[in-house]
């Protein structure tokens, strides 16, 4: 069990995980109206360019 909240706690700590379910929940969109999917893009598209904005790169 302890493995496996390391795990998660690692993959947290990734920019790249961040986006990802960023980018899963904006196409959970797609089952909206055409307006409220233009709300949810336009709010996933500002939250992962705050993630990628504000979130360090990994330096080799």
């Amino acid at each position: 069990m302890q493995k496996f909240i390391t795990f998660i706690t690692g993959r947290a700590k990734e920019r790249s995980t961040w986006l990802g379910l960023i980018s899963i929940a904006t196409a959970l969109g797609l089952m909206l109206s055409p307006e409220q999917q233009d709300a949810v893009i336009a709010a996933g598209m500002a939250v992962g360019g705050i993630v990628g904005a504000f979130t360090r790169d990994k330096t080799p």
